[in-house]
């Protein structure tokens, strides 16, 4: 064997071993009531990690909970069940002054740059707000200088501090608001679909942007989005939701590899591939049916009306959320014997 590929691998098994986990999602639900005992499972039992210095992807279609997921991570909505644990401690227990001190060190990058920036404020007012209310330089001067350094590292410059935010692109808007977000130095961010409201030729942009910032700062992101070709750029690990639920979760390489749940293999078959020959000759997986309405989800499987290889089983028992190759996560029957018979779908993948 390759000795400089055992070292590699021994590298890599250290490092995995001094991973610290910055987040924990512990069983996480948030359901909305609507009335008449209507209810809205937006996330019904989401688990997962996120490692310090690490980007975790959260991909799925509309409508399947993820910016959900974010915003209760980061207490915008108070969970329905679940914890939330960040460095240590329940978000959700914090008391006041605590949770004063949890929301310098996690911040948000919104969806909707031409939504999520005051119009009436000027972009040196939007900056320097969320020091003004931490008590973060009081001195007026220090202030302006460090939203100057911010809006530098966005790749803007200090004359657009007197401007407004109608006198910006989309792309300069979300630059102001990842500036925004790093106005307190936090540890973590969570962005929620921060480039699916602009051009395609910004995005890519955006996107080295958020990784450049990450390696200077290690800062350690939740990027959410539902373009899965996107994600692959940014993140080490990627979970796919459907209808609330994670489907699946492993590294980003090996999800792109080997795709294991129906549904990835489903959203993985609707990237264009750039290559004429290949897209030509590849089989594209539509999936039948509707979306179900989360207020009335599908007994068992979530996914089991519109996935392709659906057994009996599928309709009365929910899949259990198992590991079924290293570090790669699943909740689906096809991969546990016991459902399937004979039959070995562990080598079922969409080819990329």
């Amino acid at each position: 064997m390759n000795e400089n590929f055992v070292q590699q691998g021994a590298i890599g098994l250290r490092r995995r071993h001094r991973m610290v986990k910055l987040l924990q999602v512990n069983n996480l639900k948030k359901h909305f009531h609507l009335g008449k005992n209507e209810i809205l499972k937006a996330v019904d039992g989401v688990s997962f990690h996120i490692n310090k210095g690490e980007t975790f992807g959260i991909v799925g279609e509309s409508g399947c909970g993820k910016s959900t997921a974010g915003r209760t991570i980061i207490g915008l909505y108070d969970q329905t069940e679940g914890e939330v644990i960040f460095n240590g401690k329940n978000i959700h227990t914090l008391k006041s002054k605590e949770r004063h001190n949890f929301h310098r060190q996690m911040q948000m990058i919104f969806q909707d740059p031409y939504a999520s920036l005051n119009p009436r404020s000027t972009v040196r007012e939007i900056i320097s707000e969320p020091m003004e209310v931490h008590g973060l330089y009081p001195n007026k001067q220090d202030r302006l200088k460090r939203v100057y350094q911010l809006l530098e590292d966005v790749g803007l410059n200090r004359n657009h501090a007197d401007r407004y935010p109608h006198e910006f692109s989309g792309g300069q808007r979300q630059r102001i608001g990842i500036a925004r977000a790093l106005a307190l130095d936090p540890e973590f961010i969570i962005a929620d679909e921060p480039i699916s409201a602009l051009d395609v030729s910004v995005q890519a942009q955006v996107v080295n942007l958020l990784k450049r910032l990450q390696k200077e700062k290690g800062l350690t992101y939740l990027f959410i989005a539902h373009d899965l070709s996107m994600v692959k750029q940014i993140s080490d690990r990627i979970g796919v939701m459907y209808l609330g639920h994670l489907v699946e979760l492993t590294d980003s390489s090996e999800l792109y590899k080997k795709p294991m749940h129906p549904y990835t293999q489903a959203l993985l078959s609707a990237i264009p591939i750039p290559d004429p020959d290949i897209e030509d000759q590849r089989e594209r997986i539509i999936l039948m049916g509707e979306l179900p309405s989360p207020i009335n989800p599908p007994s068992g499987c979530v996914f089991q009306t519109r996935c392709p290889m659906a057994m009996e089983v599928c309709s009365v028992e929910k899949p259990n959320w198992k590991e079924v190759e290293v570090n790669h996560f699943l909740a689906c029957h096809l991969y546990d014997k016991n459902k399937t018979g004979d039959h070995d779908y562990s080598q079922v993948a969409v080819t990329r």
